[in-house]
This record gives structure tokens, sequence and C-alpha cells, in this order.
């Protein structure tokens, strides 16, 4: 499988658009980027393009109004995300405005627990 790698020009822009806020987390995740608030991810980077986490209706007023993309490696898409349209990619405040959606969603799921790491053998 082939995992695309993101100039430092898009990682510079995923940050650009994720919302400052103090419960969010970036990190890295297999040479890409993820949003994540209460341990859960609501935005990724793969590649240069972004996807999002969204309620089924916010997902649905985006793909009613733009292509939307396929999230995630060819034919292993993630569940639940969306790629947002290379239409948006010119216009961060569009792209902003989708991944603060996912947020403010993304924020009302319980926390994700930390699964016990198991013993050493």
């Amino acid at each position: 499988m082939q995992i695309p790698k993101p100039s430092d020009a898009d990682k510079d822009r995923f940050r650009a658009v994720v919302p400052e806020n103090p419960d969010v987390v970036v990190k890295p995740m297999f040479g890409n980027l993820g949003a994540f608030v209460n341990g859960n991810m609501f935005a990724g980077l793969f590649g240069p393009m972004i996807g999002v986490k969204l309620s089924d209706a916010d997902r649905e007023a985006l793909e009613a109004s733009h292509q939307t993309l396929p999230f995630g490696p060819e034919g292993r898409a993630m569940g639940g995300y969306v790629g947002l349209p290379e239409a948006l990619s010119d216009t961060d405040e569009q792209t902003a405005e989708w991944v603060e959606k996912a947020f403010e969603y993304v924020a009302t799921l319980p926390p994700k627990v930390a699964k016990p790491r198991s013993a050493k053998k």
C-alpha cells in the first residue's frame, strides 16, 4: 500500500486551517498529520488531501454542493471520513469552515479511552 507524503507546504496549510483551541492536538500519523480532540481524530492530512469527520447532515450538505473524495489509501478509505474536494484547495477559508464543523462534531463524541499496553514478554 502506497502512502503519499505531504509536502511542507501541505503540512503548513493543514495546520493553518485547524482551529486554534487548547483541546486540539495535531500529531504525525504515518508520515502525514492528524488533528484530534478528546483523543478522536476530526481532520487528517493524506498527501495533499485534507479529510474530515462530519455529522451526517454536514457530510450530506458538503456532498450535495461539491464533489468529495474518499479519504485514505486507495481501496481502503477511512470510514466516516470524507476528503475535501480539490475545488476547496484554493480557498483556505472554506476549508477551515469544514474543518471547524468537523471539530465541533467530534468534540461532542465520547473521549477515546486509551487501550492498556500489553506487558512485554
